[in-house]
C-alpha cells in the first residue's frame, strides 16, 4: 500500500511520518491532578501497544503534576492545552513531549510566538487540532455550514501562524463526527501540506458503534495512504481504543501486534459450539504480542483448506476438531478437550 509521502516530527523518542510505521494513540480520562491513576491508565495503555499518549492539562495545578507524570510514564505524553497559553508553557517546562492546541484560542499572536518560542527551545513537536464541533463563526458564516473545505481552511490558518514565525514542526489533525465530511477534509489538506496527519472519527461513540464508525472511517483513509497517527475515540475505557486501532491496522497490513483471529460465521453444517469456542479463544490470548493468525473453523471438510494460511487452527466435526498448522492437519482433538488443547499449542507457538 503506498502511503502519502510526509515531513518526518519526533515526539519523545517516536518518529511521526516520513515513512515512520503509523503510530497508535489514546488518551488519559482520569483527572491528570490524580498522579497515581493517570500514571496507572498510562502503563496499561503502554502495556496494550498505545505508542503516545494525551493528557488534558485543564490548569496549573495538572500542568504541575505532570512533572511526576512524565518521570513515571513509559511513553512519551502529549498536553492537550485550551484558552491558556501559559498552561502550555508551564506543560513545555514540566517536560511534556508534544502538545495539541488551537492556536486561534489562546489568545491571540504574541501568546503564540511565546508558546512556539518555549517549544522550539525544547523541540517540542505542536499537533494543530479543528474539530468539526467548533469552528471558527467566521468560517462558519462564510461557509453557511460544516465544510470540508472550511475545515481544512480553519487548520491552514492556525497552521500559518506557526509558519509564519518559522516553525514547521507541526501535525494536523481534521476531526469530524460525519465519516463522509472528515475523509474529505483530509483529502483535501493532504494535497495541500507534507505535514503528518493525526486521524481519526471525533467523539465515534460507545465501543460497539464507535469501532464500526471509526473502522470505516480511519480505515478508508489508511487505504488511501493517509494518516501517520491514529485515535480511535470511544466512549469506553481508553484500552480498547488501542485495540481495535490495531485491528484496522493489522486488517489493512500496516502493523502487526498480537493475534489475528479468522473465524468462520457459523452455518447449518456447524457441530460444535463455535461460537461460545471463538469467544473464549479470543479473550484468552489478547495479551499475547507475537503476531500470529488463529484461525477457529465449523467444518472439518472446508475448514484447514479455507484458512490454510493461519498459523494454527482448528475445524470442528461432531464430538471433535482438527488441529492444524500451516494448513496441515496435525491432530484430532475430542471437543471437551478442544479449548484447553489448542490454546496450549498456541501458547507454544507464541513463544517459538
Amino acid at each position: 500500500m503506498q502511503r502519502r509521502s510526509t515531513r518526518q516530527i519526533i515526539i519523545g523518542n517516536v518518529p511521526v511520518g516520513g515513512g515512520a510505521p503509523v503510530v497508535i494513540q489514546s488518551m488519559t480520562n482520569t483527572d491528570t491532578r490524580d498522579i497515581t491513576a493517570t500514571v496507572n491508565q498510562i502503563r496499561g495503555l503502554a502495556e496494550a501497544g498505545c505508542e503516545l499518549v494525551r493528557v488534558a492539562v485543564p490548569d496549573s495545578v495538572a500542568a504541575d503534576a505532570l512533572q511526576e507524570i512524565i518521570r513515571l510514564s513509559p511513553v512519551p505524553l502529549i498536553a492537550d492545552i485550551h484558552f491558556d497559553y501559559k498552561l502550555a508553557i508551564k506543560s513545555i517546562v514540566n517536560g511534556i513531549s508534544g502538545l495539541r492546541i488551537n492556536p486561534g484560542n489562546i489568545g491571540g499572536a504574541n501568546r503564540v510566538k511565546e508558546v512556539i518560542s518555549a517549544a522550539r527551545e525544547r523541540r517540542i513537536p505542536i499537533r494543530v487540532g479543528v474539530n468539526a464541533g467548533s469552528l471558527d463563526k467566521t468560517i462558519l458564516d462564510k461557509y453557511g455550514r460544516v465544510t470540508s473545505a472550511g475545515l481544512v481552511e480553519s487548520a491552514l490558518q492556525h497552521v500559518r501562524l506557526l509558519e509564519e514565525n518559522n516553525y514547521f514542526d507541526i501535525k494536523i489533525s481534521l476531526k469530524a463526527f460525519d465519516i463522509p465530511l472528515m475523509i474529505e477534509a483530509y483529502q483535501k489538506i493532504s494535497e495541500k501540506v507534507d505535514y503528518p496527519l493525526h486521524i481519526g472519527v471525533t467523539e465515534a461513540g460507545t465501543p460497539w458503534a464507535g469501532t464500526i464508525r471509526s473502522a470505516v472511517g480511519i480505515g478508508s483513509l489508511l487505504s488511501q495512504g493517509i494518516g501517520d497517527t491514529l485515535r480511535v475515540s470511544l466512549t469506553g475505557d481508553p484500552l480498547e481504543e488501542v485495540g481495535v486501532g490495531f485491528e484496522i491496522l493489522k486488517a489493512l497490513e500496516l502493523r502487526q501486534r498480537g493475534p489475528v483471529i479468522v473465524s468462520c460465521p457459523t452455518c447449518g453444517r456447524t457441530e460444535i459450539d463455535l461460537i461460545g469456542i471463538a469467544q473464549e479463544v479470543e479473550q484468552k490470548i489478547l495479551h499475547i504480542k507475537k503476531p500470529l493468525k488463529v484461525a477457529i473453523m465449523g467444518c472439518v471438510v472446508n475448514g484447514p483448506g479455507e484458512a490454510k494460511d493461519a498459523d494454527i487452527g482448528i475445524a470442528g466435526g461432531r464430538g471433535v476438531g482438527l488441529l492444524f498448522k500451516k494448513g496441515q492437519v496435525v491432530r484430532k482433538i475430542p471437543e471437551e478437550c478442544l479449548v484447553q488443547e489448542f490454546l496450549k499449542e498456541i501458547f507454544n507457538m507464541a513463544c517459538e
